[in-house]
């Protein structure tokens, strides 16, 4: 390659309307069956190519595992092994996302990489090859490459897209907490069996069908070991949400708003009267 090569890109969140925890595997991986959708909230990234090298992952304020511990790391790794390339490559990125907040951050850093450097090298690989490579890194990152509102089942990798969701607007809120995914589902007790067919579709068409809809499996124990993921969905529906839930594994709680204006009004309320995150955003 002659010279350096550079661009920027976007990560965005994800919140999860819907998580159904169905059963334990062997391999310690959970069988979910979720209804995912991108926000408007967003880590940028910028990829360099050129440099001296090997792979390197910068990110100001946030402390990142290195090496092969850092996924946008072995995000850059396997794409380049894969495709047979040799060139120097540094991550720059810039977190807005809370980390450990249930919005998948870095699963969408490690999915934007491969897709940005897909992008920068040309290679051209197709979809289903970058969703494989994807699965490597994680059970989000798949999701992430899909970039459309999925019904994701398995381990949250088999994934189809939904139908057109109701127009809305999303109000994120989290308390600073970072919970660990991993302790969270340690600690949850399965009490029912059975699997998809046991499930009603998510299908939703209204606003009112969105809301009645939202479920998460996970809540039950986030909850109890953080009191105030419940206040602030109490806070959130006091503020006008039409609905309510904690996304992933939480911290982070997000309420359903008709349109941005009233999520931007809710907010302004919520932020004069707390040190949380709040932040508006629009589905993407």
């Amino acid at each position: 390659m002659d010279g350096i090569l550079e661009r920027k890109f976007r990560a965005a969140a994800k919140i999860n309307l819907c998580l159904h925890v169905l059963g334990r595997l062997e391999n310690g991986y959970h069988q979910l069956a979720m209804a995912m959708q991108r926000v408007g909230l967003y880590d940028d990234i910028r990829i360099e190519l050129g440099g001296q090298p090997g792979v390197r992952v910068i990110c100001s304020g946030v402390e990142l595992a290195e090496g092969d511990e850092n996924i946008a790391a072995q995000a850059a790794r396997i794409f380049l092994r894969e495709v047979g390339v040799d060139v120097g490559v540094d991550i720059e990125i810039t977190k807005r996302i809370p980390v450990a907040a249930g919005l998948g951050g870095g699963s969408s850093d490690a999915a934007t990489v491969l897709l940005g450097l897909n992008e920068l090298l040309e290679t051209d690989l197709e979809v289903n090859q970058l969703l494989e490579m994807g699965s490597r890194l994680g059970a989000d990152v798949p999701f992430f490459v899909f970039q459309k509102p999925a019904w994701a089942t398995g381990i949250g990798t088999r994934l189809e897209p939904l139908p057109v969701l109701p127009e809305v607007a999303y109000l994120l809120v989290n308390p600073g907490i970072a919970v660990s995914t991993a302790e969270v589902y340690r600690s949850l007790q399965l009490t029912k069996g059975g699997g998809l067919a046991n499930l009603p579709r998510f299908s939703v068409v209204t606003r009112g069908d969105l809301c009645a809809a939202l479920h998460n499996d996970l809540e039950k124990v986030t909850l109890q070991q953080f009191p105030p993921i419940a206040e602030i969905k109490q806070r959130l529906l006091d503020q006008g949400a039409l609905g309510a839930l904690m996304s992933g594994s939480g911290a982070t709680v997000f309420g359903v708003y008709p349109d941005f204006a009233a999520a931007s009004q809710a907010a302004e309320v919520l932020v004069a009267k707390n040190d949380w995150l709040v932040c508006p955003v629009r589905p993407v």
